[in-house]
């Protein structure tokens, strides 16, 4: 870091000058001269010094500022008399939500616990842990992508590889939410678990595997059912038996302030929307322009569109396989039914403040603001409830019956679980369908404000390249829209809204809130490197990056590698996905393969990794002989673990490999980063 000139070299004082030191000197000027040159040397030292300061001062208050406005969660701890702390990886929300709802549960235990976000704190400090009585951390750890941390985790996850700490006096225990259908399943919840157990810490229950492709939420209510009895047997506490439901926040309605100091929809900074200043990221979006918007596909039942937002001026940059955050709103029309059918009025303008003052989190999103925009821009009320809401919300039905029923499903009994998962999983009731069909049940707006989670960005592989398209970001989506068991229609919150963003409406830009989250799904280095894609339906979407990309190298006269792609759809003639982008890349050799698999244009269902075990004498010497890097992108589920399965019979076979030595290549190509993914469930 530079500082300021002023603050490393102290001003001259007067009696350092030459002329103080030796006032009898024969000089060859008068003592007018000497005066007056003293008078300017003066103005000047003045001028110099106190002009820089008042310019950069500021400057360094500020980073000063940064680095130590959070302080020491122990001090925290300490201050409020809490014993239970609960660190969170959350990409989502949902580890976050975990979190939240363990340091609630800790005063049914006459402890007090309080949640907190890994990145505002130094977790060197758990060392002192044990400077608290009775004290425990609980690590909720979610994984992202292919193994990595969070966002808000990784500095703690570098702590963890670097730091040499003794932690042997710290308690702990770890939650760990990830997904089966990954390859890495629940990587970060692993580590953490057994990284603190080799610094000398001590589990005092076992590492808890939540999987988002079963049920996340029964995996966590059946590890905290069997948590909270460890910490009570391993402390020697009692449950207090008090099950009271505890406000977190209280409400706040204001009558008489300025529309300027009310929150619209705005992620962070008041007012940003209105006033854009760059960096932009997930606490301050960019507001791209649509400039396209398209449906992709020519018939079928599915909604497939092409959009293009444009990024001029905003200063954002992005690299092939980034992936692009937006930030949708709710559909109108559910947010005007919740306000009717809770008798509210959406308009008014309101502040959730939470009743500790102690807390980071002042308030449950931005505030103050009306009902209508938090419900639309803030909450999400389109995912199915979690148990902890319907625990809440029990209280307010009036009728006995369905009072019962909410608490059975928010309860850790097999039957209740069973409930929970029919009546409002499996079914997709949304909030606004189980007050429909808990006639009794009208809570508080503003409790029910304060139990929802929040409305999250979504995130969409980029389908363009910066190298032929600085200003535009490309999205490639489908629409979400099903029919559900109690034959409502559910939307996908963001397709949905995204599908109606149309360049012009009503002469005014159509604009969506966004910012880019770099990835490491990257074409290799070298750009002679062979590439081999496989992504059906919208998985495609990096690739149309990748292909540009390569074939904008072959244009600056660089030496590029073969490019091929395997991409599927189910008809020819109705979701072939950019059939004449592709064509024409495949004419100019920016494309060198193109292999189509149409899946329901015959009796037979041909799938990409069909194609690949019809062409596996040419992937096998992609792969081997030419050292070419491997991207799979779309669902995780089926695909991207078929595909995986048709390259160990290839290896197998070309290779003269037994299984579990083909595994190990495949798995070694994906240590090397030679087998990338881009999946999602």
């Amino acid at each position: 870091m530079s500082f300021p000139f002023s603050l490393l070299w102290p001003p001259s004082s007067k009696d350092d000058s030459p002329s103080a030191k030796t006032p009898e000197a024969s000089v060859p000027f008068s003592m007018t001269d000497v005066f007056l040159f003293s008078i300017i040397i003066g103005l000047l030292t003045y001028w110099f010094f106190f002009r820089k300061k008042k310019e950069e001062v500021p400057d360094f208050t500020k980073i000063q500022e940064k680095t130590t406005n959070e302080g020491s969660f122990i001090e925290k701890m300490k201050k409020t008399g809490r014993n239970i702390v609960v660190f969170y990886g959350s990409q989502t929300g949902t580890g976050e939500e975990f979190a939240n709802r363990l340091a609630k549960d800790a005063h049914r235990y006459g402890m007090r616990g309080m949640s907190a976000d890994p990145e505002e704190y130094d977790l060197a400090d758990l060392s002192r842990l044990s400077e608290i009585d009775k004290s425990l951390a609980v690590f909720c750890m979610a994984t992202y992508g292919e193994g990595d941390p969070t966002d808000n985790a990784q500095d703690f996850y570098d702590w963890l590889q670097e730091t040499d700490a003794d932690l042997s006096g710290l308690k702990f225990a770890v939650f760990g939410l990830g997904n089966k259908t990954y390859e890495h399943f629940n990587a970060m919840g692993k580590y953490v678990d057994k990284r603190l157990e080799e610094l000398g810490a001590q589990r005092i229950f076992e590492l808890g595997l939540g999987d988002d492709d079963g049920n996340l939420e029964e995996d966590f209510i059946t590890w905290r059912e069997q948590f909270w009895p460890a910490v009570c047997e391993h402390f020697g506490v009692e449950a207090t038996g008090d099950e009271t439901s505890i406000r977190q926040y209280e409400l706040v309605v204001h009558t008489d302030i300025s529309p300027d100091k009310v929150y619209t929809g705005e992620m962070g900074r008041l007012k940003s929307y209105e006033n854009q200043k760059p960096p932009f990221d997930a606490k301050n979006p960019f507001l791209a322009p649509v400039s396209v918007n398209r449906k992709l596909n020519q018939g079928g039942d599915r909604y497939l569109m092409h959009l293009e937002l444009d990024i001029t001026g905003s200063k954002i940059r992005y690299e092939s396989g980034d992936h692009v955050a937006v930030y949708p709103a709710n559909d109108t029309s559910l947010v005007n039914q919740l306000g009717e059918i809770l008798g509210a009025d959406l308009d008014m303008v309101i502040s959730l403040n939470n009743l500790d003052e102690e807390s980071n989190k002042k308030h449950p999103f931005p505030c103050p603001t009306t009902y209508r925009t938090a419900l639309t821009y803030y909450l999400d009320i389109t995912n199915p409830p979690r148990t902890n809401v319907l625990y809440e919300l029990a209280q307010y039905a009036t009728d006995a019956t369905q009072q019962e029923h909410l608490r059975k499903m928010a309860s850790s009994h097999t039957e209740g679980k069973s409930l929970y998962l029919s009546w409002v999983v499996e079914a997709r009731r949304n909030i606004l369908a189980i007050l429909q069909d808990t006639p009794s049940l009208r809570p508080p707006i503003d409790h029910l404000c304060e139990l929802l989670p929040r409305l999250q960005a979504r995130y969409y592989s980029i389908a363009s390249t910066s190298k032929v398209q600085p200003n535009s970001i490309h999205i490639c989506a489908v629409l979400v829209e099903y029919k559900t068991k109690t034959d409502r229609i559910n939307k996908g919150v963001a397709t949905s809204w995204l599908k109606n963003k149309q360049p012009n409406e009503n002469g005014h830009k159509s604009t969506v809130p966004m910012y880019v989250r770099k990835s490491q799904f990257r074409l290799p280095f070298k750009p002679s490197t062979p590439v081999l894609m496989i992504g059906p339906g919208t998985g495609i979407a990096p690739f149309m990056g990748f292909i540009q990309e390569r074939g904008w190298l072959k244009q600056q006269g660089k030496d590029v590698g073969e490019t091929v792609l395997y991409y599927g759809c189910r008809h020819e003639n109705e979701d072939y996905l950019y059939k004449e982008e592709l064509a024409k890349l495949l004419k100019e050799g920016a494309l060198t393969q193109l292999n189509v698999a149409f899946s329901r244009d015959q009796p037979q269902k041909i799938y990409v990794q069909h194609l690949l075990k019809k062409n596996k004498e040419n992937v096998w010497k992609l792969i081997h002989e030419g050292n070419g890097h491997i991207y799979v992108c779309g669902d995780a589920r089926n695909m991207a673990r078929d595909v995986q399965n048709a390259f160990y019979e290839i290896v197998a076979e070309y290779g003269k490999m037994n299984q579990q030595q083909a595994v190990d290549y495949v798995k070694k190509l994906m240590t090397k980063g030679r087998y990338s993914l881009d999946v999602w469930s």
